[in-house]
């Protein structure tokens, strides 16, 4: 099976809608009083957007002509001041693989193309978020050598 990952276009979009309604499922799953339910959570226009402004990658995984896979990063600088250092980070806003294609090695492809492109970046570090009932990611990102760095907690009061 030869998986290819490549960068997005526009005409990609109705393609990734499924992975990206994917991805908000769960989190209206987990979250619902975070997340409110949404049949097209990311619109056309604020994908195209970020095709374009430079500081986002939206890279899709094809095997056989079909996108199975998509992950959205950003590029971000931490200004240095008197509590942190300068940091160049990318962060990983979004990953995905279809249901159908999970356990394939599609995932790791793409992370892996996520940590070679920080290293031609010069980055300091590739950062995600991920939710604490999401166990198989944290499992997966584990394996690929990440480690927890920090943990938001909540009290919901409403």
């Amino acid at each position: 099976m030869n998986i290819l990952i490549r960068t997005a276009t526009q005409s990609d979009y109705e393609s990734l809608l499924p992975l990206f309604r994917q991805v908000h499922e769960f989190h209206v799953l987990v979250k619902p009083d975070l997340y409110k339910e949404n049949s097209t959570p990311v619109e056309k226009e604020f994908f195209e957007n970020q095709l374009i402004d430079g500081k986002h990658q939206i890279l899709v995984a094809m095997i056989d002509n079909e996108v199975v896979g998509v992950v959205v990063t950003k590029e971000e600088e931490v200004t240095e001041n008197t509590f942190v250092k300068e940091r160049k980070i990318i962060y990983i806003k979004s990953i995905c693989v279809a249901e159908t294609h999970r356990k394939k090695g599609i995932g790791k492809k793409l992370i892996t193309y996520v940590f070679d492109l920080g290293k031609s970046l010069n980055v300091d570090s590739i950062e995600l978020g991920v939710s604490e009932e999401n166990t198989s990611a944290i499992e997966f990102y584990k394996s690929l050598g990440m480690i927890t760095k920090s943990r938001k907690m909540e009290i919901t009061l409403i």
